[in-house]
């Protein structure tokens, strides 16, 4: 019972924990003096991609390539740089790639309309999945015959008559 307690505290701490687990990644050398500065800095660290994790921001990532990039973004902000000309920077250094979510141009459109193309697809599919075989083979009525035919199959009691 003891050994329950203890587990159910354990999970519970975890739980409590887990949200704040990306805070992590950041490290205390490479906090700014400046609160403006600093805000900045994660502001822009939330819209880079990490190279290395590919689908975490440069702010959630620990990876040591992620750590180089937060401590770039940071150094070209103290020089002076905007938001805007820091990920202009990274972007002419990485390419788009860098961005979490790139513009839309030539080279990103497979990105964006991707997504759109594969769900025409499966919608396509699927209607000619449900037409095919779904969907009854066709629209003809059966004759007086086949429904006497039918009729008897079935059991409703009238006698088949011949034609």
């Amino acid at each position: 019972m003891r050994s329950s307690k203890f587990l159910f505290a354990f999970a519970m701490l975890i739980a409590a924990g887990w949200p704040s687990l990306p805070a992590l990644a950041l490290r205390p050398d490479e906090i700014l003096a400046n609160p403006v500065l600093e805000a900045r800095a994660r502001t822009i660290g939330r819209e880079l991609r990490c190279l290395v994790c590919q689908n975490e921001s440069i702010d959630d990532s620990d990876a040591d390539l992620a750590h180089d990039l937060r401590l770039l973004v940071r150094q070209r902000l103290v020089a002076g740089d905007s938001d805007e000309q820091v990920k202009q920077y990274l972007v002419a250094r990485y390419g788009t790639y860098v961005l979490l979510k790139p513009p839309f141009n030539p080279e990103t459109a497979m990105l964006w309309l991707g997504p759109l193309a594969l769900l025409g697809a499966a919608g396509t599919t699927a209607v000619v999945f449900y037409r095919r075989y779904i969907a009854p083979a066709g629209n003809e009525s059966l004759s007086a015959e086949e429904h006497r035919r039918v009729a008897a199959l079935m059991g409703d009691g009238r006698p088949e008559t011949g034609g």
